[in-house]
């Protein structure tokens, strides 16, 4: 396995929408479980292919507190949300921010796993969050998105600051 590269936001590929995995073969997989080490590593909850610049529906999720219950979503669509909640979030491609973000407090997904066979299943409250944010970076939205553009502004300038200071 391999620690890939995060994209720093605002790298205009976090702005890619992500193309469907055609075949769950042993590159996806290896892939995924790259994406897992390279999460844990960072460390964060979700990372989807886009932000390691690999333009692909796919994303792994953890929000285990002792880190044992790997979540793989391969072609992910969200078949229906309701309730609200609002919590704060942060993001691997968007290092040391965190804002509150409106989401929708339950979800159901279908997707594919590591198998290649489709599933479905119900999330509510973290992994329900996560699973939007994650999803939302494959239709190309980092969170920041959902702020005002004067919020917006402010991050942008910060994150291009801080990586003109580490070059």
């Amino acid at each position: 396995m391999a620690l890939l590269k995060i994209l720093q936001y605002p790298d205009k590929r976090l702005h890619t929408i992500a193309r469907p995995v055609a075949a769950v073969d042993e590159e996806m997989r290896r892939l995924a479980a790259d994406m897992a080490e390279t999460m844990y590593a960072a460390p964060g909850v979700g990372l989807a292919a886009t932000q390691v610049d690999r333009h692909i529906r796919l994303i792994v999720i953890d929000v285990s507190e002792d880190k044992n219950s790997l979540l793989t979503l391969i072609n992910p669509v969200i078949l229906e949300k309701d309730g609200e909640v609002v919590h704060e979030e942060g993001c691997l491609s968007v290092p040391g921010i965190y804002e509150k973000v409106t989401r929708a407090e339950h979800v159901r997904v279908r997707a594919q796993g590591l198998d290649g066979q489709p599933f479905e299943m119900e999330a509510r409250d973290l992994l329900a969050i996560c699973i939007q944010h994650e999803i939302d970076h494959l239709d190309g939205k980092v969170f920041v998105e959902y702020l005002s553009r004067l919020k917006q502004d402010r991050i942008r300038t910060k994150l291009v600051k801080q990586q003109r200071e580490t070059m």
